[in-house]
C-alpha cells in the first residue's frame, strides 16, 4: 500500500511548486489532484461536445486537437496574460498528456451518447468549469495580482479553453453569446474563492466552496434554463 501511495505522489507531480503569498499556504498535492481533474474534464467534455455536433467530420487528431484546445487552452491563455515564461502546459508535458487522456475517453466511449450521456457531459462541463474558475485564480494569485486581475484571470482560464475550441472549429465563441449561464457562473465561482481567502479561510476549503457553488450554479441554470439575453443593435 504504502508503494502505491508513492507511485501515485509521483504521478501527480506535474510541476514544480509555485511559492504562494503569506500567510496562506496550499498543499502541493492537493493543487495538483484539482488541476489535473480540471484538464482532464476539460478535455473530455470539449472533445464530447465536438462529438455531440451533427455534422461533426473530424477525424481522431481534430478531435484529439480540439479536446487538448479544451482541457489547456484558457491555462495557456492565462499564463500568456501574466508573462512569466512559457504556459505551464508547455514546460510540463503531463498536462498535456491528462488533456489528450480525456479527449481519448471521448473518442474511445463517445459512441454511447444518449440521454444518460447528455446528462454525464452536463455535469463533467459543471465540475470543470468550477475546478477551473478556482485554479486559474489561484495561480493569479501565486503571482500576487490583486482582487480584479484574479478574478479576470480565473474566468479567462474557465471559458478560454472553450472558446479556443469554437474557433479552431469555425464557429463563433458560445461564451461571447446568448446563451445559458456560463461565463458568469464561473465569475460567481472565482469572487466566491477570492472572498474566502479574503475573510481568512484556508485556500483548500476555499478552493472546494468555489468550486461547488460554480457546480451547483451551472448545474441550476441548466435545470431551470437560465439564459442570458442578446443586447439588440442600435438603430
Amino acid at each position: 500500500m504504502h508503494i502505491c501511495f508513492m507511485a501515485l505522489a509521483q504521478v501527480l507531480q506535474i510541476g514544480p511548486t509555485i511559492p504562494l503569498p503569506p500567510p496562506e499556504h496550499i498543499s502541493g498535492m492537493f493543487f495538483h489532484v484539482f488541476e489535473i481533474a480540471a484538464i482532464s474534464l476539460g478535455a473530455l467534455g470539449g472533445a464530447l461536445s465536438v462529438r455531440r455536433e451533427l455534422k461533426s467530420r473530424y477525424d481522431v487528431i481534430g478531435l484529439l486537437g480540439l479536446g487538448l484546445l479544451s482541457g489547456v487552452g484558457g491555462g495557456i491563455l492565462r499564463d500568456v496574460l501574466l508573462g512569466n515564461g512559457p504556459p505551464l502546459a508547455l514546460q510540463n508535458a503531463s498536462y498535456l498528456l491528462y488533456a489528450l487522456a480525456g479527449a481519448a475517453t471521448a473518442i474511445l466511449f463517445g459512441h454511447t451518447v444518449g440521454p444518460r450521456m447528455l446528462a454525464f457531459m452536463n455535469v463533467v462541463d459543471a465540475l470543470a468549469l468550477g475546478m477551473f474558475s478556482v485554479s486559474g485564480a489561484t495561480r493569479a494569485l501565486n503571482a500576487e495580482l490583486g482582487l480584479l486581475p484574479c478574478l479576470m484571470l480565473g474566468v479567462t482560464t474557465a471559458v478560454g479553453g472553450g472558446a479556443l475550441k469554437d474557433v479552431f472549429s469555425g464557429k463563433a465563441p458560445a461564451t461571447f453569446q446568448e446563451g445559458e449561464l456560463y461565463a458568469l457562473v464561473a465569475t460567481v465561482a472565482a469572487a466566491i474563492f477570492l472572498l474566502s481567502i479574503r475573510l481568512g479561510v484556508p485556500v483548500d476549503r476555499a478552493a472546494t466552496i468555489g468550486t461547488t457553488v460554480g457546480f451547483g450554479l451551472r448545474l441550476l441554470a441548466i435545470r431551470y434554463g437560465w439564459r442570458t439575453r442578446a443586447i439588440g443593435p442600435l438603430a
